[in-house]
């Protein structure tokens, strides 16, 4: 018997009165879960026709499945439509919670119905990643045997953290954080949808787009934030949710920013002059910005990336390799906690000596070519892996440099037009010193002077 089937105002309820009351108690979010493949928003990549996941909630396809994606993109949702499809049980575990104890007896269970009824069950893993070895190993035999269709959710990438047994045995299949135009329909939705708002509050457009930027991609705090803000604009009793009042409801100040125009621009271009300038505290107060405004923070891991090569360069080598680091942390762990990736990479950055040589040099060689500056070039460096090529001359001379003790030797590598052309000049500055030392001698050696 339910635990508290005999609370007041739930005795003698029918079953269905019983469970329209729990949802009218439950969170915006869960009452604004798709009921159907129709209402899902985003994730077109494997929702067209024919693709994996379609065929799989729409019961054609009995595959285990890893759904693997940042919060709020629809893997609980998607689960659920899975179980639905045919009928299937439901059962839902969170890895924060379940052992090994726990999966057995649903899996015992998941037998005993398979052997008695013929009724399958569909087992919601949520945050599967944090399962040990021993628990997910002990998934394996009921997957393989199809005693239970997984259904596995994780925001870290599987292919790190879960065993290859149990990867090999499902479908992973990677979901993408909602556009803002997603996020904007299923605010729109939960506004007007009875099952949401019902045309309750009136969502001024400032607020909308305010609560677009809060969001990040992620529908479930979105509607969690409107469901707040709609509480205190009911409270208030005109109904209305004003930029002001969302503000002071989900106790974040809105950053003035609009991402499509002269702030977002502004911003960004104050962002990476700081760092140039090597202004940490400036460089982080911009980055700030643009996290509080709801910036993509893909867009700003591409801009470091960009920027450690171009104003860093040879300097610190090792900035890009922080920056590239950063850019996959923001792939594998999402906002909020990202943004601490993105602040090492930017005090990196900030703090780094500076230098463009890599831009000039690259720059200065592009111009080149495309002034017609090309030629051909030289028979020793073409390809000789091929029939007839020595009879071309090609490959014929080549001298490898590892014969020498020294490993570098005079030998011609340019064009005849380019001998001699310069692109990249070294700075003086941090680990450009020791190369603006050894360019000199090996463009000696290289060109026999």
């Amino acid at each position: 018997m339910s635990e508290g089937l005999f609370d007041e105002g739930l005795f003698g309820a029918t079953d269905e009165e019983k469970a329209q009351r729990i949802a009218a108690n439950a969170p915006l979010a869960v009452r604004m879960r798709p009921a159907a493949l129709d209402e899902v928003v985003g994730q077109d990549h494997l929702l067209g026709p024919g693709a994996p996941l379609r065929r799989l909630v729409e019961g054609a396809t009995p595959a285990s499945v890893m759904l693997y994606g940042p919060p709020g993109t629809g893997k609980t949702t998607l689960a659920t439509l899975v179980s639905k499809a045919t009928g299937r049980r439901f059962v839902a575990l969170s890895a924060l919670s379940a052992g090994v104890k726990e999966v057995r007896a649903v899996i015992d269970e998941a037998r005993r119905r398979l052997v008695r009824s013929g009724e399958a069950t569909v087992l919601f893993i949520d945050e599967v990643h944090r399962f040990s070895k021993t628990q997910q190993d002990a998934l394996l035999g009921a997957v393989e045997d199809r005693i239970v269709l997984l259904v596995a959710a994780t925001t870290e990438n599987p292919f790190f953290s879960v065993v290859s047994p149990l990867l090999s045995r499902s479908l992973v299949l990677q979901l993408k954080s909602l556009t803002d135009d997603g996020v904007r329909a299923v605010i729109q939705r939960a506004v007007s949808d009875e099952r949401g708002l019902g045309g309750s509050v009136v969502l001024e457009p400032e607020a909308e787009d305010h609560l677009i930027r809060l969001a990040g991609g992620d529908a479930r705090r979105s509607l969690t934030a409107l469901e707040a803000a709609a509480d205190s604009a009911l409270a208030s009793n005109d109904g209305v949710i004003t930029l002001e009042l969302l503000e002071s409801t989900v106790d974040k100040a809105a950053v003035r920013y609009d991402r499509d125009g002269d702030q977002h621009y502004d911003v960004t271009s104050a962002f990476i002059k700081s760092i140039r300038g090597s202004d940490v505290d400036a460089a982080l107060h911009y980055l700030a910005r643009m996290i509080e405004a709801g910036e993509d923070p893909r867009f700003i891991a591409r801009r470091l990336v960009i920027h450690a090569s171009e104003d860093v360069g040879m300097a610190d080598p090792t900035a890009l390799q922080t920056c590239v680091a950063a850019a996959q942390a923001v792939q594998l762990i999402g906002l909020p906690e990202c943004a601490l990736n993105l602040a090492q990479a930017t005090i990196h950055l900030a703090t780094a000596p500076k230098s463009n040589a890599v831009t000039t040099a690259i720059y200065a060689a592009i111009e080149d070519v495309r002034k017609g500056a090309i030629g051909s070039v030289p028979a020793h460096l073409r390809d000789g892996h091929y029939a007839g090529a020595a009879k071309l001359g090609n490959a014929q001379g080549y001298r490898y440099p590892h014969d020498v003790p020294e490993g570098v030797l005079t030998q011609q590598y340019a064009p005849d037009d380019l001998v001699g052309r310069d692109y990249y000049e070294p700075t003086g500055r941090g680990g450009e010193r020791a190369l603006a030392e050894r360019l000199p001698k090996l463009r000696r050696v290289i060109r026999g002077e």
